[in-house]
Formats: structure tokens, sequence, C-alpha cells
């Protein structure tokens, strides 16, 4: 199993393409659109071999430690045709649904006392009646391009 460290930014599936002398994994642009990783910045990139594919792609992971450069597209273009996110919602709207049941992690709150936790792409969860620390199962109850609803489901 693969441990993710709290730095993730994002996480997606590419291809590893020759250019040149070079090897490159493209960006999807969409992350740069969602500010996730921004170009011309550096990044740590991890690169997992996908199963049952011959190698041919591989999942990347970047976070925000300055290791190595990565470079997107930046102008909010397409990515390669080869690319494409790593979670079924798609990486252009929210990463959940409503009725999603999720377990996350509440990192802070919000004006109002509520709980927030952040997923994938940074993407706000707010759940009420939680704390800094919690790590409840919650049950998404709206859904906003970049915010949702939960309520606690289990503690």
């Amino acid at each position: 199993m693969v441990e993710l460290t709290d730095s993730l930014k994002c996480l997606f599936t590419g291809t590893v393409e020759k250019r040149g002398g070079e090897h490159v994994v493209t960006i999807p642009a969409t992350e740069i659109d969602h500010g996730t990783v921004e170009a011309g910045e550096s990044y740590r990139v991890a690169l997992i071999k996908r199963e049952g594919d011959g190698g041919s792609a591989a999942t990347v992971a970047t976070d925000g430690a300055a290791d190595r450069a990565v470079s997107g597209d930046g102008a909010g273009g397409s990515p390669a045709s080869t690319t494409r996110p790593a979670d079924d919602a798609g990486a252009s709207g929210p990463p959940v649904s409503e009725g999603d049941v999720r377990e996350v992690t509440i990192e802070t709150l919000g004006d109002k006392g509520d709980g927030i936790a952040k997923i994938e792409r940074g993407y706000v969860v707010i759940v009420p009646d939680s704390e800094p620390g919690d790590e409840p199962t919650v049950e998404i109850t709206s859904v906003r391009e970049n915010v949702s609803f939960a309520e606690v489901v289990q503690e």
C-alpha cells in the first residue's frame, strides 16, 4: 500500500511521454485552473506504476515540497489525450455527489464554528458539530461547485 502524505496536492493518471531528450508527464489543465498546482512552481513528484496495463501509464502524485520542477501547460488548454483524472467525478466538477459517504479529517473551524475538511484537489467539505482532529464518517448532503456540506454518520 502506498502511503500518502498530508502535503499531497493532487493525484491524477497520465502517461510519461518522450519529448526530445526529456520525459514529460503533462499536468491536467484543471489542476492549474483549480489552483491545486501553479505553473512555474516546483513540486515533489511520485510515479506509481499502474497495475495491469504493462506500465504504459503512471499515477502521479505531487506535493508542495520544492524538490523537482514539473511543468503544466498553464494556459488552461487541454492536456495530452493520454492524461485523465484519477477520480470518477472528473477533474472539472466537484469530487463528490449528494449521498456519498466519506471518511474525512477535520482540519479547522469555519467562521460559524463548523468543521472544515479538505478532500481531493483541496475541495472543501463543511461538517457541523465537529472539531479539528476529528475523523468522522460523513454523508454528503449538499454539493456546490467549490464546497459541500455533510452530516456525521459515524464518529
